[in-house]
């Protein structure tokens, strides 16, 4: 731990000093006389201590997320990781860093963190997985104002969660106290995947043709785009509560609890699909919306064509556009409206893609196709009501 001491007193010459007087200490980080008194890295508002123990809690779940191609245990200066190449001929890591952003808010506000750890996992690892690639590991970050413990461990449960659904080792990470920075209650998350792909193997806009399916895979709600307006337009200026019942929610179900649903994780539906079907593009949708994320695996020569009357986006999406008037445009540039991830499947498996889809409890369905064109999203029709 880095300390400071400040220490008085005085060194004599032979007369009383070289200078026949009296000698000053000078102490470090002063320049002044010492004052008997010791600085501490505590007393900067970081504890060392408060970490140990929050890593103490959460070894468990950690090793809960183990593959057999971890080397070492936790507490090493990198995390270790045998990749099997004999698996493959010509092996591709592929990486992926991203956030939770401000859903974050939601959860401080409700004293809530053990599910925004399985929202980071998702925006990591469903990026992975839509160039088909199998999620390895992942590495956490957190940044708080205190490091309470028993709150990063809550944080660090849900990442650990995260990675069990997904198929990917929690091989380490770090947790950062920043007093001064962030207020006491306030944290941020963020983490980095790495999986692998056959380079022969890899999903993209290069594979897709004329007359392949789009098929619609739904999503848990709001998954963790969009909260900045989101919050704006429900708890700004519509002053809606977190505690409100929201009857078209369910039984009992409040705002705060259908905000902080957690992000649906796809990436073991996908690698079964992919296994068993001929895909040839996955479109993880994030910020962006629906066109902004399946236009990027698109070729130039193409169009997809989605058609708003195969789904009814849950009433999460009706509320946030009621409240804050807002145009369907913007609506599906900034949210999910529904779906959380596409998969372009070739024509004759996309009857064989539904039915797998279905047998692993996933509400999927074809929402369009691919027709010539110029590389651009075409949305028609009109969402169903009621």
């Amino acid at each position: 731990m880095t300390h400071v001491t400040e220490r008085g007193g005085v060194e004599s010459g032979p007369n009383g000093g070289a200078d026949g007087g009296d000698k000053q200490v000078w102490t470090a980080g002063t320049g002044r006389t010492g004052r008997k008194r010791t600085v501490t890295y505590a007393d900067a508002g970081v504890s060392i201590h408060a970490g140990d123990r929050a890593v103490e809690l959460l070894k468990s779940k950690v090793k809960r997320t183990m593959r057999p191609e971890v080397m070492g245990d936790l507490g090493g200066f990198a995390g270790l990781f045998r990749l099997n190449t004999q698996k493959y001929q010509n092996p591709i890591l592929a990486s992926s860093t991203d956030g939770v952003g401000t859903k974050l808010v939601i959860a401080q506000q409700l004293d809530i963190h053990d599910t925004v750890g399985i929202d980071l996992v998702a925006m990591v690892v469903d990026d992975l997985v839509a160039c088909g690639a199998e999620p390895l590991f992942l590495l956490d970050y957190i940044a708080c104002g205190e490091v309470v413990p028993d709150k990063v461990a809550e944080i660090g449960a849900g990442i650990a969660d995260g990675c069990r659904y997904a198929g990917c080792a929690l091989l380490g990470g770090e947790t950062a106290e920043h007093p001064g920075v962030l207020r006491p209650d306030e944290y941020d998350v963020s983490a980095t995947g790495v999986g692998v792909v056959e380079e022969s193997e890899i999903l993209g806009r290069d594979r897709v043709e004329v007359g392949d399916v789009v098929i619609a895979m739904r999503s848990s709600g709001l998954h963790s785009n969009g909260f900045s307006l989101v919050r704006h337009v429900l708890l700004g200026a519509g002053r809606m509560r977190l505690d409100t019942v929201i009857d078209d929610f369910g039984p009992q179900r409040t705002l705060g609890e259908e905000l902080l649903t957690p992000t649906k994780i796809y990436a073991q539906d996908c690698l079964k699909l992919i296994e068993e079907c001929e895909v040839r593009a996955l479109a993880h949708v994030t910020g962006g919306g629906i066109p902004g994320n399946l236009v990027r695996i698109l070729p130039e020569h193409v169009d997809a064509v989605v058609n708003r009357s195969t789904w009814r986006p849950q009433p999460i999406f009706d509320l946030v556009q009621a409240k804050g008037r807002i145009e369907d445009p913007e609506m599906e540039s900034t949210f999910n409206m529904g779906i959380g991830m596409f998969a372009i499947v070739s024509a004759e498996d996309a009857d064989r893609a539904l039915a797998l889809l279905a047998g692993r409890g996933l509400d999927a369905w074809q929402a369009g196709e691919i027709i010539e064109g110029t590389g651009t999203v075409q949305m028609i029709g009109h969402h169903t009501r009621g």
